[in-house]
């Protein structure tokens, strides 16, 4: 059963790198940040099936603040492109 989750780790692992080929030569900056989301959940993904082949405890904390350190990525992205209004020169009735 090890060699089996280990060689699912292994094929997420090439997805991952996929991603990252994405990441450096994404043409929009959507596609550079759901690349990198893709390598944060696939490292995850990797990490917790590393965690049920080993059992070493630490690898689930590590999993856990990547998992938070991902979604604080995307919320800040999404921030940081959204189109901003300027509410001091609205016109008032």
């Amino acid at each position: 059963m090890s060699m089996f989750l280990l060689a699912g780790a292994i094929f997420i692992l090439l997805t991952v790198g996929a991603g990252w080929l994405r990441a450096m030569r994404g043409p929009t900056d959507a596609d550079r940040i759901m690349a990198v989301q893709l390598i944060g959940s696939g490292g995850i993904a990797v990490l917790l099936l590393l965690l049920a082949t080993t059992g070493a405890p630490g690898i689930a904390d590590v999993s856990l603040i990547l998992a938070l350190l991902s979604a604080f990525l995307v919320a800040a992205f999404a921030h940081t492109t959204s189109p901003r209004r300027d509410t001091s020169t609205r016109e008032r009735s």
